[in-house]
């Protein structure tokens, strides 16, 4: 009778503090969430590039006379002030054809699905990243803990129709737009930096969209990860930036150089930052090597 009321004492404890721990998580969640997507006034960076993203995640629009391309979607409820951000800058969601994605994860795709419903547009992602993206951000390589809270939806997302899925190296096209995919893992094995020129008057820059450098949060693990981010390192140092920018909105200091636009004579010289670009790899590399592997 002893050891039956301790099993039901053990048992009872690991009930009450499973959901303590899932309490916790959605409260981290709806904090993480809230904190992440508080808006941010959108505008224009260079040419035909505006951001159109979050305080703290970024996203971007790329226009063009056939329609448009967005790059990544933010949180699930990131969606609603993105397509709103879009036409605060007198552009229609439903002229948006390409929908792209850098990470996989829930503060980077989650907002994809929306978007989608919103535009109609092709969504296209990497082999890698495509099932992640499609089953509402499932990873095999998130430790199992964390992998269960995305299975049961406290961590998910909206999952989304991958419409197409592309190779490395591969240029996705809307009439005279031309991104080029960049598949650079170590974030997760899908991780795609993208590289496309944008016209500034008579000069065309080179604009980067970097993956991080370094592996991801949630426990995310996998065997090949470390020879990624090596691979990752030497790909982004051979991309030319004029401009560069990442899913991060903190890591190439969209608020400082917005600011600076406002009084710069021509705004768009307030994002040329190829040394920012450069350092930005340079301690990436550094903490690598250093065995910082987040």
């Amino acid at each position: 009778m002893r050891h039956r009321m301790k099993r039901e004492m053990v048992a009872l404890v690991l009930v009450l503090a499973a959901i303590l721990a899932v309490f916790l998580v959605r409260l981290w969640k709806t904090t993480v969430d809230a904190n992440g997507s508080a808006p941010a006034e959108p505008f224009r960076i260079a040419g035909s590039l505006y951001y159109v993203g979050a305080n703290n995640v970024s996203a971007f629009l790329v226009t063009g006379p056939e329609g448009h391309v967005v790059l990544d979607g933010g949180y699930p409820n990131t969606g609603p002030m993105i397509i709103a951000s879009i036409a605060q800058l007198g552009f229609d969601i439903k002229d948006v054809k390409v929908l792209l994605n850098s990470i996989p994860r829930r503060d980077h795709a989650g907002g994809l699905a929306g978007l989608q419903q919103a535009s109609s547009a092709k969504l296209w992602a990497s082999e890698s990243s495509a099932g992640v993206i499609a089953s509402g951000g499932d990873d095999p390589d998130i430790a199992l803990p964390i992998r269960t809270l995305v299975q049961i939806g406290i961590l998910g997302f909206p999952p989304a129709r991958v419409d197409h899925r592309f190779k490395d190296g591969e240029t996705i096209r809307v009439g005279p737009i031309a991104l080029t995919a960049h598949v650079t893992g170590g974030s997760t094995r899908g991780c795609t930096s993208w590289s496309f020129p944008v016209r500034d008057g008579e000069r065309v820059l080179n604009v980067v969209s970097a993956c991080p450098l370094e592996g991801a949060p949630l426990g995310m693990r996998y065997p090949e990860q470390r020879a990624d981010i090596e691979r990752s390192v030497r790909v982004l140092r051979s991309l030319p930036a004029d401009i560069w920018v990442t899913s991060s909105s903190r890591s190439w200091s969209r608020y400082r150089k917005f600011v600076a636009s406002k009084t710069a004579k021509n705004p768009v010289d307030a994002f040329i930052d190829p040394e920012g670009y450069r350092a930005y790899i340079d301690t990436a590399e550094a903490e690598f090597r250093q065995g910082k592997v987040h």
